[in-house]
């Protein structure tokens, strides 16, 4: 069973249902002294506190899509990582391999032209070697005949740290958002290209080309657009490429757009941070290389190099998020750089959550269809 399957929360849910029973029944029975009652308290107390704590962590990484699998969680995830080839064998077919779709949850579903189409992709980086997996989704007009010679813009959707693609899905709802916005004409068809931002797990890259090691930039940068147009019918000019994220994620959308006008016209932050951390998950991201960790800080950037011609949408809470002061600071630099552009969204209150994100998503994938076209 998978740890994110239903099964496994109610395995987990009903043994700490019955631990808690049984606890409560085996009680009196232990309640003497000597160091045998004593033990057996202090075993049945652990062991359903244990069940209890078990349950809840399951429950929360369903609804927040922290680990993938048990290999994700206990740090041995295998077949996602940084693929070093001598050949041209891995690449047969294409850099991007279809290997499975689902339907989106919206009335209709069942049928692509109605529902449009979430398919499971299989990257590998042409220049970088990475190998990664996707969610990409199709809206429904992509299947309709009248709009066969059509090509669509493109957002490229990242999960925060460790995060997992099938989260953006299931807790973010982001193709279903997509969706309604655009049958209600408030945004235009949009495909999405949905994925973790690191793509050398368990490893939190930042986004960094890092020395000696994942080039996850140049991957996020050449690598990933080029699989997706070789692949679909997308827009090949630069305005027609955007990327939205989460946390880590919309750190590195922010620092993609900033680093790459040429190919994101347009980048949204949920909740991000504007400097790469250097922490155990990350590891040394820059070996000594001062300039490569300057690059990794958007402050630097900003302040340093020539403004990127690009539009930033960030977005905070004055209750509730610990970047609120720090947001507000990065506007200011923002408008002081043009041709950068830069847009906000600022709740009242709102944690670093899902839910918060849930009621940023839909007005960040509006303001993200407003600056891209379909060229």
């Amino acid at each position: 069973m998978g740890l994110t399957s239903n099964k496994v929360l109610a395995l987990a849910v009903v043994l700490a249902g019955l631990l808690f029973v049984g606890t409560v029944w085996y009680w009196p029975r232990l309640a003497r002294r000597g160091w045998r009652p004593v033990s057996g308290r202090v075993a049945l107390l652990f062991v359903t506190q244990l069940a209890v704590f078990v349950s809840v962590g399951v429950a929360a990484n369903q609804a927040f899509g922290f680990y993938a699998s048990w290999a994700d969680l206990f740090g041995q995830e295998s077949g996602q990582g940084v693929v070093t080839t001598h050949g041209a064998a891995q690449l047969v077919g294409g850099p991007l391999q279809v290997v499975g779709t689902r339907e989106v949850a919206v009335p209709g579903g069942a049928r692509p032209q109605t529902g449009g189409q979430i398919q499971k992709v299989g990257i590998v980086g042409r220049t970088t070697r990475i190998a990664t997996p996707a969610y990409v989704y199709l809206p429904p007009e992509y299947f309709q005949s009248q709009y066969r010679s059509r090509t669509f813009p493109v957002s490229v959707v990242l999960t925060g740290y460790p995060g997992t693609a099938e989260a953006l899905i299931k807790g973010l709802h982001y193709p279903q958002t997509a969706h309604e916005l655009a049958k209600d004409g408030r945004m235009q068809p949009m495909i999405l290209v949905m994925l973790r931002p690191t793509v050398a797990p368990p490893r939190d890259t930042e986004c960094v080309d890092v020395p000696g090691g994942p080039k996850t930039e140049t991957f996020f940068a050449r690598d990933l657009p080029d699989a997706v147009m070789a692949h679909y019918r997308v827009g090949r000019k630069p305005g027609s490429w955007g990327i939205i994220g989460d946390s880590t994620g919309g750190y590195c959308a922010l620092k993609l757009a900033v680093h790459h006008p040429e190919v994101y016209a347009a980048g949204a932050g949920l909740s991000p941070y504007y400097k790469a951390p250097i922490d155990p998950t990350t590891g040394d991201l820059f070996h000594g290389d001062k300039d490569l960790q300057n690059r990794a800080d958007l402050w630097w950037c900003l302040k340093h190099l020539r403004a990127p011609d690009t539009s930033l949408l960030v977005s905070t809470s004055r209750v509730g998020e610990s970047n609120y002061r720090a947001t507000l600071k990065f506007m200011q630099l923002v408008q002081s750089r043009r041709p950068t552009r830069i847009a906000s969204i600022i709740l009242d209150g709102g944690g670093h959550n899902f839910n918060t994100w849930r009621r940023e998503i839909p007005a960040a994938l509006q303001w993200l269809s407003g600056r891209l076209s379909d060229r």
